[in-house]
């Protein structure tokens, strides 16, 4: 009974610490793209999307590095050290590709911007 508590409380633990909300967006994002007419506009979205990535990208890399604890202490984590391990390796995947996604954005609005100069 314990192990099934044990296990219901990291997995809630994790969902709600993978979930948490990132940095709320400095801007009002659908309004931003609707009303980006000038090269700056596109300029601004491609910031925001460059600033998006690197965030998924540290977000990457902190599980990175809980990966790696969870695998040179598995013996501490016991039957769940390989539920652990493959929830990080989940969450990297993913936010990798956010980040990869973030970047090609931004990219495309610095090519808008060119295009508007």
């Amino acid at each position: 009974m314990k192990t099934i508590t044990l296990i219901a409380t990291l997995s809630i633990f994790f969902l709600l610490t993978s979930c948490a909300q990132m940095n709320s967006h400095p801007m009002d994002m659908t309004q931003a793209i609707q009303s980006a007419k000038k090269s700056s506009d596109h300029e601004a979205l491609a910031n925001h999307y460059d600033a998006v990535a690197d965030e998924m990208r540290s977000k990457a890399q902190e599980h990175q590095n809980k990966l790696e604890s969870y695998r040179k202490n598995t013996y501490r984590y016991g039957k769940q050290a390989q539920m652990l391990q493959d929830h990080c390796r989940n969450l990297i995947r993913l936010y990798e590709q956010a980040g990869d996604e973030n970047k090609a954005i931004a990219e495309t609005h610095r090519k808008m911007a060119e295009e508007l100069k």
